[in-house]
């Protein structure tokens, strides 16, 4: 039996994962006529690589559709009037790519607590100093957003003997065995104190952007390290760079900015107690077959009529 929903695929190029479409009645396209003309009958718009623009204009034109499936996770450039007000299902790609993003926070822990830096600086001055490092076992981690990134940062340093504590919206009734204590966001503060890592994975929000400000570096350790694999915006990034500078926390470990690509020239680049990573912190070898492989179970649930996972609050923003 063939697939009732015709798919239209928004891509910036043609990637080797839309060969796993061939079994689905699709549309690859870029641009507004081409997609226009086979959004006709659309009842699914696949959101791979395509542009907010484009999406924003063919939702006007796209009549039939019913769903849009957003590859990413992130959800802010997405979320234009037209969309959030519309009937319209919006699933994303939340959990498929926080396994990376976890380690990667491990990785930043590991790389200020054993001054990998420094290590590798000497290494290359051949320059024999021996220094201290530290443990983290014992040390405390604070999540700030514990949704499914935040699950997969926590389990990776609880494993390490790390203490665990999180902010939620809605902070559970049961107690969960990787986090010690929830905070409610207005306490985001209270918990922050406490934590020699700070750890940003929300979403992006009118609630969220500029959460992490002078006030907050305010309360941090001096030892403290902030690492966002959250959304770049959620931090203010001029905030960030005074307390940087000024010594005011122990480090960043940043996969997100408020700009992207990050000018050439931004303070970021050069700070000795930054680590960059330039928003490919979850780009697997696979990445993008996992997402393609996620985009099709979803497909095949939405042919049956089964429930879809990752439906988005659209008035929430995640």
């Amino acid at each position: 039996m063939g697939k009732e929903n015709p798919v239209l695929v928004l891509a910036s190029g043609d990637d080797p994962q839309f060969a796993r479409l061939n079994e689905l009645p699709h549309t690859i396209c870029g641009d507004v006529a081409p997609c226009a003309h086979a959004g006709q009958e659309a009842t699914v718009i696949l959101q791979w690589s395509g542009t907010r623009e484009l999406l924003h204009e063919l939702l006007g034109i796209c009549r039939k559709v019913r769903w849009v499936h957003t590859r990413a996770a992130g959800l802010d450039n997405l979320l234009f009037p037209e969309l959030v007000e519309s009937p319209i299902l919006l699933t994303n790609g939340r959990g498929v790519f926080s396994a990376s993003l976890g380690e990667f926070v491990l990785a930043a822990i590991l790389y200020f607590a054993k001054d990998f830096r420094r290590m590798v600086r000497n290494q290359m001055a051949s320059v024999w100093e021996q220094f201290d490092v530290q443990e983290i076992a014992g040390q405390t981690v604070g999540i700030l957003g514990y949704g499914d990134i935040g699950r997969a940062v926590a389990s990776r340093v609880h494993a390490m003997g790390m203490h665990v504590l999180a902010t939620k919206r809605n902070v559970p009734a049961a107690t969960d065995p990787l986090v010690e204590q929830f905070y409610r966001p207005d306490e985001q503060r209270e918990m922050i104190a406490h934590c020699d890592y700070i750890v940003v994975t929300a979403p992006l929000t009118e609630e969220t952007r500029h959460m992490i400000g002078d006030a907050e570096f305010a309360v941090m350790k001096p030892t403290a390290v902030v690492i966002n694999v959250g959304r770049g915006p959620v931090i203010d990034e001029a905030a960030l760079v005074r307390a940087l500078t000024a010594n005011r926390i122990k480090g960043a470990g940043l996969d997100v900015f408020e700009h992207e690509p990050l000018p050439a020239g931004h303070p970021l680049y050069k700070l000795e107690n930054v680590l960059l990573s330039p928003h490919c912190a979850d780009h697997t070898a696979d990445w993008q077959d996992q997402a393609m492989r996620f985009f099709l179970q979803q497909y095949d649930s939405f042919e049956k009529g089964e429930p879809l996972k990752n439906i988005v609050n659209k008035r929430l923003g995640y």
